[in-house]
């Protein structure tokens, strides 16, 4: 499936309505999407995005707002630096906001540590700077001696967006170029070479992508059966930060260097997961990730938990999010944190890979971010897609 079109000469809005014809048509106005249409206009395509809501309320806006570029390994590590350029240029280009801020990794054990130690030896000083336990206890607002901390990494590689409107940012400035339309609270029933069905009427384009995430099987079935895609719910929580906490740089803990492929991949790993099964037993019954973000008014996004299934149920466990509140406070220092907001977050899983990209009839190719890395993956996927270094698979 070639995007290489030609660009055709950018109509005005009104001409690039349901019934009108785009270089390209985009379903959905997730972040992946989103990355999608400014890489097209950016090559000077023109493009509509149609989306069923009337703002982006799905797993773009549930998360951290981390783009964690260190964390992968191989292929995904090359798209995920190609993202994160592409973050910075929306960022130039839009206005939202996007902070070179890094992530901090706490070890609290000498098998964390070896694990980061492991990690710098491979990646080098420069992309994983192993911190004192004092700078990574002044980093966290902590007492000069920082507890149980021994130590950390910084990587100065991720990057920090703001979850909450990054997505809304863009697709806002998005829809204000030339050229591009951004088509609201419209249903897509169907997608066949050259249209979309929408509830409003067709829409049509030389190329489609369809950009939906976990709702793929809305769509197609069949596909995202082949390829085992379900539902991850998270449990997630924004909460008031201590006086002291003031980095944005994200802040991960054991149990998130038990889920990325870069730290799993060290020879300590299997040492550490069975560190952790020996004393927290209970977050790797919810597979834990206990992982925490600086908002820019300052409030803190703080879990995960992962529960999967085809449906995404909509009750959030109590138990569950009192044990990932408690242990942000213990890696803080902090006694109880003041809950503001509580929600579930949501994105496809698949055990059978990353990313699913599949060619769905000619000009027509469906792409999902099938782990919880689509806000990291995003603007390199759209980079790869457009140049063709993004193979279909079957």
């Amino acid at each position: 499936m070639s995007f290489t079109t030609a660009p055709s000469s950018a109509p005005s809005p009104a001409a690039v309505l349901p019934g009108g014809r785009s270089d390209l048509v985009i379903v959905g106005a997730g972040i992946v999407g989103l990355a999608h249409a400014f890489e097209a206009a950016r090559r000077g395509l023109t493009v509509t995005v149609v989306e069923r809501d009337w703002q982006p309320v799905g797993a773009s806006v549930r998360n951290f707002g981390h783009c964690c570029i260190t964390a992968q390994r191989d292929d995904l590590l090359e798209l995920a630096y190609r993202s994160r350029a592409g973050w910075l240029e929306a960022a130039k280009s839009s206005g939202l906001w996007a902070r070179e801020a890094g992530a901090l990794v706490v070890a609290r054990s000498a098998t964390e540590l070896a694990v980061l130690e492991e990690l710098r030896e491979e990646r080098g000083p420069d992309t994983v700077q192993l911190r004192t336990r004092e700078e990574v206890a002044g980093a966290l607002g902590r007492d000069a001696d920082g507890g149980d901390i021994v130590g950390g990494a910084f990587l100065p590689d991720d990057l920090r967006v703001n979850p909450r409107e990054a997505a809304p940012d863009l697709a806002a400035w998005l829809s204000i170029q030339p050229g591009v339309t951004v088509v609201w609270g419209t249903n897509v029933t169907g997608v066949e070479e050259g249209t979309v069905h929408t509830s409003r009427g067709p829409v049509h384009g030389d190329r489609i992508l369809v950009c939906v995430g976990h709702d793929l099987d809305r769509l197609y079935p069949t596909a995202a059966e082949e390829h085992g895609i379900e539902r991850c719910r998270l449990t997630m929580a924004r909460v008031t930060a201590p006086d002291a906490f003031r980095t944005d740089a994200a802040i991960l803990t054991a149990t998130s260097m038990l889920r990325y492929d870069a730290f799993t991949a060290t020879p300590a790993a299997a040492r550490l997961r069975e560190e952790v099964t020996g004393h927290s037993p209970e977050l790797l019954d919810v597979v834990a990730n206990v992982m925490f973000t600086r908002l820019p008014d300052g409030t803190v996004l703080v879990g995960d938990s992962h529960f999967y299934g085809r449906t995404e149920i909509p009750f959030v466990d109590e138990p569950t999010s009192r044990l990932l509140l408690a242990a942000t406070a213990d890696v803080l220092g902090a006694g109880e944190l003041h809950v503001t907001e509580r929600w579930q977050g949501v994105y496809a899983s698949s055990a059978r890979g990353p990313l699913l990209v599949r060619d769905m009839a000619p000009g027509v190719r469906a792409t999902s971010v099938t782990s919880g890395i689509g806000m990291t993956l995003s603007f390199g996927l759209a980079a790869a897609t457009f140049d063709e270094s993004l193979a279909a698979t079957a």
